[in-house]
């Protein structure tokens, strides 16, 4: 469920009863771009979303949280949908809270959250809790953070997703990490979402993950697409020029580059990369427009990134 109008969801929280929840301006001209269909609905998203881990983690600093909310109106303008955060990303609750106070909520959001406890009995209260920082009645998505207690919070999960409480629930990881646990998962538990990383340097879980994801019909949301960062750092900081066939796929960016190759396979759902800049979140949402690659035009991106 959305703080949108066709969710009939509304702003709470304080000074929230004094702003318009009036969609950005431009946001009925921005091109659809790429989408993808979650598997157990149907329903389909934006294949770029947000990411918050780190760059919204910003404290009580106004000056800080109000560059947020211009990273975020920047998303939604640029077609954004997912939103994805967790409590143990620091502040970075309440600083999504403030800037969906601060811009308006476009009837794209599609709020994803996470429950970070080794109380399994706290599921409910740690939802609620979020949902008040963010000034929101409920969540599209609830995840359980890198497997942390996930039995008793899946069952939960569960049972509020009955309950029409939440729409969507799945599982996280990330590094690497676990991925035995998480096939195992995967294939016994009815899910909806597994959250992983992958970019172009990491494709371990394109050996088994992926493709148990494909079979069982999860959607996939692909984590730390620059590998924190790192990757895209490292080409911009050398100057590193996009190689000529790139426009082929209608590449002008890094951020193009490295993000249509991860949402091009065909078991990933969306990627949420993250971002303090506004250019750079634009860059980041160009990577839903234009030609995507093929199979072997990735083998290629795969073999060019390689030999740099």
């Amino acid at each position: 469920m959305k703080i949108t109008r066709r969710k009939s969801l509304k702003l709470i929280g304080a000074g929230a009863g004094s702003l318009a929840l009036i969609p950005h301006a431009g946001t009925a001209d921005t091109p659809r771009g790429m989408m993808k269909a979650i598997p157990s609905s149907g329903e389909e998203i934006p294949v770029i979303g947000m990411g918050t881990w780190r760059t919204f983690n910003v404290g009580s600093d106004e000056v800080l949280r109000d560059r947020r909310a211009e990273v975020m109106k920047a998303f939604f303008e640029n077609g954004g949908g997912m939103v994805d955060n967790s409590p143990m990303y620091g502040s970075a609750r309440e600083v999504v809270g403030h800037a969906l106070r601060k811009t308006g909520v476009p009837d794209t959001l599609f709020s994803a959250e996470k429950i970070w406890t080794e109380d399994g009995s706290k599921t409910r209260g740690q939802t609620a809790e979020s949902a008040d920082l963010w000034g929101v009645e409920t969540f599209d998505l609830m995840q359980i953070h890198n497997l942390v207690a996930w039995r008793p919070h899946l069952e939960t999960l569960r049972e509020m997703k009955e309950e029409g409480k939440i729409r969507y629930i799945g599982i996280t990881t990330s590094h690497g990490r676990r991925h035995e646990d998480v096939e195992r998962i995967m294939r016994d538990e009815p899910l909806d979402f597994v959250q992983l990383t992958y970019n172009i340097t990491h494709r371990k879980v394109e050996e088994r993950l992926l493709p148990v994801a494909a079979e069982k019909g999860v959607a996939v949301i692909a984590n730390r697409p620059y590998d924190g960062g790192d990757l895209i750092k490292s080409l911009k900081s050398r100057n590193t020029p996009l190689p000529e066939w790139a426009s082929d796929i209608d590449c002008s960016t890094w951020a193009e580059f490295l993000l249509k190759f991860i949402v091009s396979h065909p078991a990933v759902t969306c990627a949420i990369p993250a971002t303090s800049n506004v250019d750079h979140m634009r860059e980041n949402m160009a990577a839903r427009l234009g030609r995507m690659p093929d199979e072997e035009t990735r083998k290629r991106m795969i073999r060019h990134i390689e030999n740099l």
